[in-house]
């Protein structure tokens, strides 16, 4: 267990298209269907801000349309400032986002910071992007966040 229920969790990949957005309907799901009455806002960015505006991944939100869940709505942002004291948890999906995200976090953040799997004690594997890929690739980063979502959720 977490010590503290977080009320915010906001996840973290390169251009907030294909494994954040994935990340955050996933775990919006599991929490929902969890029993739990706690309320979460959860959100997703990127480290970058070429995608901002634009929804995910076609290929993203297939994968999770084909799991009975709507990321569609969802529209792409940048990581700001304002994110590292507005969240209680920010969770990168790889190496490269954590370290992105320990070169811009402010010395006075009142977010913790972690590695998505690792928080949710699935280990600290990485979340592939599956950008360049096909479809399976897609499957894989979705059984990723799978798991790790209902880890962290039995967690918290």
């Amino acid at each position: 267990m977490l010590k503290n229920t977080p009320r915010s969790i906001l996840f973290i990949c390169l251009g907030n298209i294909c494994r954040s957005p994935l990340a955050e309907g996933v775990m919006r799901h599991v929490w929902e269907n969890s029993g739990r009455s706690e309320d979460i806002h959860f959100d997703s960015a990127g480290t970058n801000g070429y995608h901002t505006g634009d929804a995910p991944d076609p290929r993203s939100v297939e994968v999770a349309k084909l799991h009975g869940i709507d990321i569609s709505a969802q529209r792409c942002r940048q990581l700001t400032r304002d994110d590292f004291y507005t969240f209680d948890l920010i969770l990168g999906m790889d190496q490269v986002n954590m370290a992105t995200l320990a070169q811009r976090k402010p010395e006075d953040t009142t977010a913790h910071i972690a590695l998505f799997t690792d928080i949710a004690g699935v280990g600290d594997m990485e979340i592939p992007d599956p950008y360049f890929g096909d479809m399976s690739g897609f499957e894989e980063v979705y059984r990723m966040v799978l798991s790790s979502s209902k880890a962290l959720a039995a967690r918290i």
